[in-house]
């Protein structure tokens, strides 16, 4: 039995260990009009995805859009905004638009992870020179952004060149490491009381 309990104490060790080996941080949003400054009319809809991995220093973007009034010119994160969640900042990575983003139409879908450690390809150099003149500076002042939610994911269209749809990256809730090591241990206790009670 107590061989049987330590296996349970190093099963909850090892996955409530797991969450604090984690590199990386989800943001998502949901793109509309509405959320534009200044908001527009567009019936055009969309979500955005964006994970940061701080270990391997990448930025993985997801993105799927339809119905816009006009055909994208480009999209992008800006950042960074001096409150949550209002108001307009520059264009944080590559410009005009990601890397092989969907241009020219009104629907599509996107998937790409970028080196944030590529001052090419990458960034916005102003974004750079911006912050601090280095790759890795300006990683840590778009992720500064992201956390405190003043960086946001923008589609420009021919029709709305200002920005057609637009939402600010939230971070995707995750569940606390206390909160896991309380949930494995109450399911051990549950799974030896049942143990206990069962008849010979």
């Amino acid at each position: 039995m107590r061989a049987h309990l330590l296996g349970l104490a190093a099963l909850a060790a090892s996955a409530l260990a797991a969450p604090a080996l984690a590199h990386t941080l989800t943001f998502t949003t949901t793109l509309s009009g509405a959320a534009e400054a200044p908001p527009n009319p567009s019936a055009g809809t969309g979500t955005a995805t964006v994970i940061i991995d701080d270990h391997d220093f990448t930025m993985r973007v997801i993105t799927s859009f339809s119905g816009l009034t006009g055909n994208v010119t480009a999209a992008h994160i800006h950042c960074c905004t001096s409150v949550p969640g209002a108001g307009t900042a520059g264009v944080a990575t590559v410009t005009p638009s990601f890397t092989g983003f969907p241009s020219g139409g009104t629907s599509g879908t996107y998937d790409h992870t970028f080196d944030m450690t590529a001052a090419s390809g990458s960034w916005n150099n102003a974004f750079i020179t911006a912050n601090g003149g280095t790759p890795g500076s300006a990683f840590s002042a778009l992720l500064a952004g992201l956390d405190g939610g003043k960086a946001y994911l923008n589609i420009h269209t021919n029709v709305v060149p200002g920005g057609e749809i637009r939402g600010f990256l939230q971070l995707s809730p995750v569940p606390e490491p206390a909160s896991v090591a309380l949930m494995l241990g109450g399911l051990s206790l549950v799974g030896a009381a049942s143990r206990r009670r069962r008849p010979a």
